[in-house]
């Protein structure tokens, strides 16, 4: 398309067409400036957040590779501490759902964690719990075994490598000449996600699988997304993904990997090796089995299950040849609850003071 510019001297010289087109031009400048091209479809806003967790999830984000480029390409991020500089403050002066989706990940162990969930919750539409460690607390969540004070006493007092002559310990807050310092209070009980608010979809994984990212933010694009309260996984358990064959089924003996021959095709269970598979959501296509190694659980409780510990061990008496052999389980809390302790029926341990 091609324009003609013509000056004219004086204003009364100007055609009163030129002067209408010239009036349009102005207020759709001024609507463009104001509210973007109406012509383009308006981009969702998403936002990322990282609690109590390792930071793996953040990089699970990046690891989806040159598709970010098509993310971007129809959504603005507007709330990413870790990538972008932004600020507490910039999202309490957000609207009330200005933010479309919102992954948060990694579980509740302060009052700081706490208070941007329930913020979080507040600005988003839709809040993600994204990865194991916001749906079940994860290896977080093992801290339920203890509490603060135990916890504490062991950081920063009982470690070899620690020197703490002066006996100090975090404080929420303390005088120094500068001012007042203030650190989040620290909690007895590590939570999930969902006991702090109301969660709309949960995405586990240790970290979430790529292909199942993907999915998901292709059922955001695309409206999509399954009833509120669904998992964004599979609904099977890595035992339907898992190419290895499963034979007789009998547990007499519960073996370490390291104790076995592995022959590289039967199942882990027929070899006397705890596997999670049966109690664990699929959505990661076995990735573990495949490369030799036991599933561990980190996509959290299968479909209908609600223990992930509870439902590993009835598989495993459902084959062993006597019960006593579940006993031979080398720590059963880390093995069965590795990544759900926080979200199970045990929740925590019962400390007596």
């Amino acid at each position: 398309m091609r324009f003609r510019l013509i000056i004219y001297k004086q204003t009364n010289q100007i055609p009163n067409e030129i002067k209408q087109i010239r009036l349009y031009v102005m207020r759709a400048l001024n609507e463009f400036l104001a509210n973007g091209d109406p012509m383009v479809e308006e981009k969702l806003k998403f936002a990322f957040y990282w609690a109590a967790s390792c930071g793996g999830c953040e990089i699970a984000v990046l690891d989806i590779n040159e598709k970010i480029l098509d993310v971007v390409a129809k959504a603005d991020i507007v709330f990413w501490p870790v990538a972008i500089d932004i600020k507490y403050k910039d999202v309490e002066a957000m609207p009330d759902k200005y933010i479309d989706v919102c992954f948060f990940n990694g579980a509740i162990r302060n009052e700081e964690q706490e208070h941007m969930a329930k913020l979080l919750r507040k600005k988003s539409k839709v809040l993600v719990a994204f990865g194991s460690c916001a749906c079940d607390g994860c290896v977080v969540g093992l801290g339920n075994l203890w509490d603060k004070e135990t916890i504490f006493e062991r950081a920063y007092f009982e470690t070899p490598s620690t020197k703490n002559p002066e006996s100090v310990t975090p404080k929420t807050s303390v005088r120094v000449k500068e001012g007042e310092l203030e650190l989040p209070e620290f909690y007895d009980t590590v939570k999930t996600l969902g006991q702090t608010v109301d969660v709309d979809y949960f995405l586990s994984g240790c970290p979430p699988p790529i292909p199942c990212i993907l999915q998901a933010v292709e059922a955001i694009f695309n409206n999509k997304l399954p009833p509120k309260g669904s998992s964004l996984l599979p609904n099977k358990s890595i035992c339907d993904e898992c190419p290895r064959e499963k034979k007789d089924r009998k547990l007499s003996e519960i073996k370490r990997i390291y104790e076995i021959d592995d022959d590289l095709k039967t199942c882990f269970l027929d070899q006397g090796v705890i596997c999670m598979g049966p109690a664990t959501r699929a959505g990661c296509g076995a990735q573990c089995p495949n490369v030799n190694v036991p599933c561990t659980g980190c996509d959290g409780p299968g479909p209908l299950v609600t223990d992930q510990g509870a439902a590993i061990t009835s598989a495993l008496a459902s084959i062993a040849t006597d019960l006593k052999v579940i006993e031979q389980a080398v720590d059963p809390i880390g093995t069965f609850y590795k990544y759900s302790l926080a979200n199970s029926i045990l929740r925590r341990r019962v400390i007596k003071k």
